[in-house]
Formats: structure tokens, C-alpha cells, sequence
């Protein structure tokens, strides 16, 4: 087994908390990518060999093509999410309530709502704007502790210690941001953030975000403790292990997919569910000038692995954990399985994702849910069915899964990073 590398998890901290919205989560990756001579083909009419990405919004796929590939070249492809289970803005959400200000939020995907509770609370997001040249889209981002969502106290609550803490989405989860006479409307805040004309304001995708750092914790810094590790960590792992695969370039084409949306189901223009992945390969193979016989061989060759936090058994609630599948922090990456396909994995995959760990010196988990227990998914699944590419779910080990901050091992990044190299470059 080789021993991991906590600057691996040390170079994630940077990234988590340069990417509080998926918007931003893009924009770090493309960073990393231009640094790594990759060029944007978002406005290209054709996907071009080389080192390439598209992106619009919260998705990016990116590609590595070299002189070897071919119609036929299989791919080795990562896919994971931008997203996270959050606050968003209302469009019209300034409210008044007993002398407060407050700001109207929906719940995105399935938040862990009492880990939004008490904390300091940035706004981030993306707007579009009225330009001479037509609507732009501009991105802001404030790190002031504006926003909070205040508990109600103890004493106004008699039922909590017998009944624990319920919360209504609609009622108890309006952060305040000033006193009635203290605080614009939030269109007024955001102009100003923007220093555009108010009416230039058209819309936004806006989203509190906690402003605590990213760290690595624990009496032995054993762990990483952020915001969003389901599922930005899949992600930037992800982009490593394709810079990496470009760099060594193998028979196959190295590929990532980050989509937005997952945590709502995948359905939508930048989701799972749409044909992002299918599109550039697509391209990719006019380029190659490929016949259907040689594109069904391209397929048959190629692999997804669907890369997306797995639950480790937590200790307060063991029993909620099939007990012959314990999940841990930095015992290695974990294989997740389903009978009833809410993974994608299967016997060829399982095996595929093995080989790898063994080549890249890793330890390996096998998680599955208990079975009078629902189970979670991912974009595996939808992307099996769309694509006709086998496909693996696999991931990090983590504690704390949707809440505002969670928890995953310091060694695990290393392992599972390898693992990815591995499959891409096999």
C-alpha cells in the first residue's frame, strides 16, 4: 500500500473556498485547466483534438486528445458535481417581520437545515445584467458575515428537549440581514455589489454560503472539515487526475464531466441527464471521421467512473450502516453498489475499479445501504442509460453528507486521486 500525501488534501483547502456557488466551482477549474494549456471551445462550432474544455454555468466537460487516438479510442471519463444542498435567493425576496429585514430563500436539494443555523453567512452567486451589447452574466461574491439564520432560544421552546428541533422550510429558515431602517432590498445590494444601474439588474442565481475555511482538523490533522466536499471534492480531484492523464498520455482518451444539479434530480440544460458528455464525444468523433460500426467499439472500450461522497459509518449511529459493510475515514476510496440501480455499478465495473486501486497501491471500500434503508443516487445512473458506457460510482468516505459543513478524511483525497489517474491513463 503506498503511503498518501496530505499536500494533496492541503491543495484542496484553496480550492473549496474559492468556490462558495457551483458558478465559482467552474471558474476554479478553469483556472487549473488554462494553467495546464487547455483552451475554452465553449464558442467553437466542432470539438477540436488536444487539450480542450466547455462550460456553460455550473457544467464543464473537458477532454485530452493526442495523435495516438483514433475513431475507435475508448474513453476514461470522471464524472461528478458542482452542487451542493443550500440556500438560494427568491426573486423577490425582501421580507419585513418584527422589526427585521430578512431575505426569502427556497431550499435546494436535501439540506441538512439545523447545519444552517447560527453561522456567519457570505452571499455569492451569479447575475445577469442589462449591457449595450445584451444581457451578461456576471458573477459576485461577498465574504462579510451579512446573513444568519438566528435559532430560537431554548426557553421559547418547550418541546425541544423532548421532541428535538423541527423546522419549517418556509418559516424557520429566512436569514436577517438588518433592522427595517439598516438594510437596502436585495436588488439595491446587489446593484451597488455590482456597481451597475439598478434597472440593469435583470436576474440572479444567488446563494448564502458559510464563511468558515476550509481546514484540516483533528488532534492528528487526520481529517478535512468544509463546506460543499459533496461533491466539489470529486470534482477537483477529478481535474488533477486528467492534467495528469494528459501528461501521460495512454490508448485512451481522458475525459471529465462536472455537472450541475445533481442534489435536484440532474434535469436540466447543465445536468447529468443532459446529452453534455454524449455531445463532445460526438464532436470529437466527426473529427475522427467515425462510422457507426467503429463509434459502437469506441463505447464498448470506455468507462465512467461517477465520482460522489460515500457515507462512512458514523459512530453515533452505527446501526443506521449495514454491519458487514463499515465505511472509515482514510481506509482508502469506497466502491458503492445497488441492487436496484440507484448505482451504477455492476460485477465488470467493480472489477475495473479494483484493478485500479491495486495499480495505484490503494486501499478499497465496498459500501451498500442497508437494505430497509433508502439509498441514496448519483449521476451514474443517468449517465449509464444516456450514454451506453459502462459506468462505476465510487468516492470519498464523509461524515456530516448535505450538511452546511462537512466532514471527510485527509488521507482519502490521495488515495482516491491515484485511483482516478489510474483509470484514466489504463
Amino acid at each position: 500500500m503506498n503511503q498518501p500525501d496530505l499536500a494533496v488534501a492541503s491543495s484542496l483547502l484553496p480550492r473549496f473556498d474559492a468556490s462558495p456557488t457551483p458558478y465559482h466551482a467552474v471558474q476554479t477549474v478553469i483556472a487549473q485547466l488554462e494553467a495546464a494549456g487547455f483552451t475554452d471551445a465553449s464558442e467553437s462550432s466542432a470539438a477540436v483534438p488536444g487539450r480542450q474544455f466547455w462550460h456553460d454555468g455550473g457544467a464543464l466537460v473537458a477532454w485530452a486528445t493526442s495523435p495516438e487516438h483514433c475513431a475507435t479510442s475508448g474513453y476514461r471519463i470522471v464524472g461528478a458535481h458542482t452542487d451542493s444542498p443550500n440556500l438560494r435567493i427568491k426573486p423577490n425576496p425582501d421580507n419585513r417581520s418584527s422589526g427585521w429585514k430578512q431575505l426569502g430563500v427556497e431550499i435546494y436539494g436535501g439540506a441538512l437545515l439545523n447545519s444552517w443555523l447560527d453561522r456567519d453567512l457570505g452571499l455569492a452567486g451569479r447575475v445577469v445584467v442589462r449591457t449595450a451589447a445584451g444581457p451578461a452574466v456576471r458573477l459576485f461574491r461577498d465574504d462579510r458575515p451579512i446573513l444568519r439564520v438566528p435559532q430560537l432560544a431554548i426557553h421559547l421552546d418547550d418541546e425541544i428537549s423532548d421532541t428535538g428541533l423541527k423546522l419549517n422550510k418556509q418559516g424557520h429558515m429566512v436569514p436577517v440581514w438588518g433592522g427595517i431602517a439598516g438594510a437596502v432590498d436585495f436588488r439595491s445590494y446587489l446593484a451597488a455589489t455590482l456597481e451597475v444601474a439598478l434597472d440593469d439588474i435583470l436576474s440572479w442565481d444567488a446563494m448564502p454560503f458559510d464563511l468558515t475555511p476550509a481546514a484540516i482538523v483533528g488532534l492528528n490533522e487526520e481529517f478535512i472539515a468544509t463546506a460543499r466536499v459533496d461533491n466539489q471534492l470529486s470534482c477537483f480531484l477529478a481535474v488533477d487526475a486528467l492534467i495528469a492523464a494528459a501528461d501521460t498520455p495512454g490508448p485512451r482518451i481522458p475525459m471529465i464531466g462536472l455537472f450541475d444539479h445533481e442534489e435536484v434530480g440532474s434535469g436540466s440544460s447543465t445536468g447529468a441527464a443532459a446529452p453534455l458528455l454524449s455531445s463532445v464525444i460526438e464532436r470529437l468523433q466527426v473529427r475522427f471521421d467515425t462510422t457507426p460500426e467503429q463509434a459502437a467499439r469506441s463505447r464498448r472500450d470506455s468507462l465512467v467512473v461517477s465520482a460522489d461522497g460515500a457515507h462512512a459509518t458514523h459512530p453515533n449511529y452505527a446501526d443506521r450502516h449495514e454491519p458487514e459493510h463499515q465505511i472509515h475515514l482514510n481506509a482508502g476510496p469506497v466502491l458503492k453498489i445497488n441492487a436496484n440501480q440507484r448505482y451504477a455499478t455492476n460485477a465488470l465495473t467493480a472489477a475495473a475499479f479494483q484493478l485500479a486501486c491495486e495499480a495505484a497501491g490503494a486501499p478499497m471500500q465496498r459500501f451498500v445501504t442497508r437494505t430497509d434503508l433508502r439509498c441514496g443516487s448519483t449521476i451514474g445512473p443517468a449517465t449509464a442509460a444516456l450514454m451506453g458506457i459502462a459506468v462505476l460510482d465510487a468516492g470519498c468516505a464523509q461524515l456530516a453528507m448535505h450538511s452546511a459543513r462537512e466532514m471527510c478524511g485527509a488521507l482519502d483525497p490521495a488515495y482516491f486521486g491515484a485511483v482516478l489517474r489510474e483509470a484514466m491513463i489504463g
